[in-house]
């Protein structure tokens, strides 16, 4: 069994940016390297304490035997974090899915390639009982330390119950659970279950709904138990969103953990910049087309900021919405401190003179 080391640990319990790494492509829709490692350079430059990879924003049409990119993309990412020689912590956490022998699998070539966690998707398994994916989960576990993962129904997830997530957490090796419910409901009965829980000060909860990003953070979960008045937060970060503007992302997490040791201070200041994330957020997943364009979207800003060539997806029905672009277009208008253009501008003037 794979154990996270103690620094990573205490990295992932301090709580840290982790965006969900996009998939370069070229027109033709073959991976396109040297912006994919472009990419994976930006993230490891901006900040960020980790990446995600083999995810939702990776297309998980890359295990499709025709494209067969799985190995690749998490292969050529865990290389450029190696060449990076980082003298700090950052967390390699590779996308995990399918059934059981699939996952586990899966989880063996990330491993293989020096993955520390395995984000475990619960997608695809409708017909699955609770106590069928708890043991799938166990057995994932058995291999590499398990991010749990919460996905909202309305793109491929499940709702589960309060009792489900009892037991999910109690599970050895479980370190972490993005919760992407976009339910406050559903929300609430993972942060409850871990409250009351034996291992509510050994796993890191991390917000991935993306409609909450800043009030999640903000926010401190308080539950009676049978130790008493219990506190639980969301420690940081597991996005689509967060693949782009990250800079500006580790600048929004370090300024909520000022606000929470110091509450006074930032609250009327974060509470509307909630509001300027959450619409941005909708330009670039695109819900009012049930999340059509949400890989597209942030292709979109990737390309507009020169990180990728275009915002082709492995299947050509995935594109922008009819008005997303102008939506794009607006959000860059009306809340231009969320992009980090002069960054990107910047990164992108440093890589040239590397290579040239």
């Amino acid at each position: 069994m794979n154990k996270l080391s103690q620094e990573l640990k205490a990295h992932l319990m301090q709580g840290t940016v982790i965006p969900a790494h996009p998939l370069a492509l070229n027109k033709d829709r073959t991976l396109d390297e040297h912006h994919q490692r472009l990419l994976t350079q930006y993230y490891i430059n901006s900040g960020a304490g980790g990446i995600a990879i083999a995810v939702h924003s990776t297309q998980f049409e890359i295990r499709e035997p025709e494209v067969n990119l799985f190995e690749k993309v998490i292969e050529l990412a865990s290389e450029e974090i190696t060449k990076a020689n980082l003298n700090r912590p950052f967390i390699k956490v590779c996308g995990i899915c399918g059934p059981t022998e699939q996952a586990v699998n899966e989880a063996k070539i990330a491993v293989k390639h020096g993955y520390d966690m395995g984000l475990l998707s619960m997608g695809g398994l409708q017909g699955w009982s609770e106590e069928a994916i708890l043991e799938r989960v166990s057995k994932v576990a058995q291999i590499i330390p398990v991010f749990g993962f919460y996905l909202q129904p309305s793109v491929g997830g499940r709702i589960f119950s309060y009792d489900f997530w009892s037991k999910f957490v109690e599970i050895e090796n479980v370190e972490a659970i993005k919760c992407a419910s976009f339910n406050r409901y559903q929300t609430l009965d993972v942060m409850r279950a871990l409250a009351n829980s034996s291992r509510r000060h050994e796993v890191a909860m991390y917000t991935g709904n993306d409609d909450n990003i800043v009030n999640d953070l903000l926010t401190t979960y308080r539950f009676s138990t049978t130790e008493g008045q219990t506190e639980i937060n969301f420690r940081g970060g597991l996005l689509g969103h967060w693949a782009v503007w990250t800079t500006k992302a580790v600048e929004l997490l370090e300024k909520i953990k000022k606000y929470k040791l110091q509450p006074s201070a930032f609250i009327a200041e974060l509470l509307s910049h909630n509001i300027a994330v959450t619409d941005s957020n909708a330009a670039l997943f695109d819900p009012s087309h049930d999340f059509h364009g949400c890989i597209s979207g942030i292709h979109e800003v990737l390309r507009r900021q020169g990180l990728m060539k275009g915002i082709w997806c492995i299947s050509p029905k995935e594109s922008l919405s009819q008005g997303q672009n102008e939506e794009i277009d607006r959000i860059y208008h009306d809340y231009p401190q969320l992009n980090d253009d002069e960054f990107v501008k910047t990164f992108l003037s440093e890589r040239s003179k590397i290579t040239s």
